[in-house]
């Protein structure tokens, strides 16, 4: 049996990194029945306008993140931006954080994309429950970093 306690954590040392402009952006997809993706986009939700509420969760996720997550550095967002659209089979949500730090936002931007569609399951979850309360069709797919950025401030 392995002893957990002895383990070794550590939070990466960026002290020595240079300051620099970086990007990361995330992709996700929250599948729903036809319906309930008509809902959304009529905006028939009665918990509220679910796209909005997905928005503002991902911004709030991604200033977040390093209390979420343990060996996540605490970074300087310089913005967030998240969008939500829809796709043959339900939603698709991007985010993309930017920061002027040592380290680049891929956990903060990853946080954001999963904590929006964390919401959209929320606010619409009434409208896929079956008969024995479970959500046959509303499924989180994946959720990946598809772009990263690193440059030296001008």
């Amino acid at each position: 049996m392995l002893l957990l306690q002895n383990r070794k954590v550590s939070m990466v040392d960026v002290s020595e990194k240079k300051i620099m402009f970086r990007r990361a952006k995330a992709i996700g997809r929250i599948r729903l029945s036809k319906g309930t993706l008509e809902k959304i986009l009529a905006g028939k939700i009665e918990k509220g306008d679910a796209i909005t509420i997905a928005k503002i969760a991902a911004i709030n996720a991604a200033k977040e993140a390093s209390k979420l997550i343990p060996m996540c550095h605490p970074l300087k967002i310089t913005h967030v931006d998240a969008d939500i659209r829809p796709y043959e089979n339900g939603l698709e949500v991007s985010v993309e954080v930017k920061v002027i730090d040592r380290t680049g936002p891929d956990m903060e931007a990853i946080t954001a994309c999963a904590v929006a569609l964390l919401n959209i399951f929320d606010m619409v979850k009434a409208y896929e429950k079956d008969e024995n309360g479970l959500y046959p069709e509303m499924q989180i797919e994946w959720i990946k970093i598809v772009e990263k950025e690193k440059r030296e401030i001008q």
